[in-house]
């Protein structure tokens, strides 16, 4: 008997190395918690890449983030701060939301807490956990790339 494993392939791990991962970069667009949302990531350099979020609800931001993937000890960490309309922080000034690597493969970036899919080279989805009174909902991001 012969049988042929297709996911096999897809599901090989990736080094955890920017270069794996340079598919998120671009200027991505979804919709979100009622609104629009904008994200855009750069190219990896210096060792790490760099994004911005927006959210857009009812004609005005309702928060804004700013993200960094970069190498740290052999691996990767996703780190974030939250912003109100007016630039206003939501964590303290030392403190980062971090999400370390688990695990890379062709299409995916899987962090603790978010994880990247690549859907084509124009569409990505993102999932984040989001907690909220002792209680974990996964949510959906679809993005479409400019």
């Amino acid at each position: 008997m012969i049988s042929f494993s297709c996911k096999a392939q897809e599901e090989t791990k990736l080094e955890p190395k920017l270069e794996n991962i340079a598919w998120i970069s671009g200027t991505w667009h979804g919709e979100a918690f009622g609104g629009q949302t904008e994200e855009i990531w750069s190219k990896p350099s210096g060792g790490s890449m760099m994004a911005t979020f927006k959210l857009v609800a009812d004609g005005k931001v309702q928060f804004y983030e700013i993200e960094i993937i970069r190498e740290i000890e052999n691996s990767l960490v996703l780190q974030l701060k939250h912003f109100d309309g007016e630039l206003k922080g939501w964590e303290t000034k030392d403190e980062t939301v971090d999400f370390p690597l688990k695990y890379i493969t062709k299409t995916k970036v899987v962090f603790e807490g978010m994880t990247f899919e690549k859907v084509s080279e124009k569409e990505m989805n993102v999932y984040v956990d989001i907690k909220e009174n002792d209680k974990t909902e996964t949510m959906k991001f679809n993005y479409k790339k400019d």
